[in-house]
């Protein structure tokens, strides 16, 4: 036990996270999965696709009501490097703090997994020019837990609008 909490520590400092051992020693699967969530939107916003890659299971099924299905960690990679993180323009990500929800999934009393859920505002970033708001959309991902590590598995970006606050 004391192995894996200290591989999941590890994980999370090399994720540029603050670890919080009283939470992990309470076993929180919120906090933790919260905690590698914020870390994965980090590195989006920093267009890290490096880092991105780390936070998915290899069969990630990525669900998008404008865009399609991508399957598969090698297709996600390839689309976050050329359509996400390609081009001149970069997206920022902002939570709408008040939607974001977090339901633990468990198998009797073992927790397998966890979904995020929530609503999310977009802003472009075009090079020279102040960011501006762009658009907000609802969000869906299943988180696994995995050998004492949290993977998003399922990704569902939907209800694309305008963007409003």
């Amino acid at each position: 036990m004391r192995r894996t909490a200290f591989v999941v520590a590890a994980v999370l400092l090399a994720a540029g996270l603050r670890y919080d051992p009283q939470a992990a020693a309470q076993g929180d699967p919120t906090a933790a999965v919260t905690a590698r969530d914020t870390a994965f939107w980090q590195a989006y916003n920093a267009c890290d696709t490096a880092a991105m890659r780390t936070f998915f299971t290899e069969d990630v099924e990525f669900y998008h009501d404008r865009g399609g299905a991508t399957i598969g960690l090698a297709v996600l990679g390839k689309a976050l490097d050329t359509s996400l993180c390609g081009g001149a323009n970069k997206i920022r990500r902002a939570p709408v703090p008040e939607t974001i929800r977090v339901s633990v999934m468990r198998k009797g009393e073992e927790v397998y997994g966890a979904i995020v859920s929530g609503e999310h505002l977009f802003y472009v970033r075009e090079e020279g020019k102040p960011e501006f708001l762009d658009g907000r959309a609802a969000f869906a991902n299943l988180w696994l837990l995995k050998d004492g590590v949290w993977k998003m598995s399922r990704i569902l970006s939907y209800d694309h609008g305008p963007a409003t606050k």
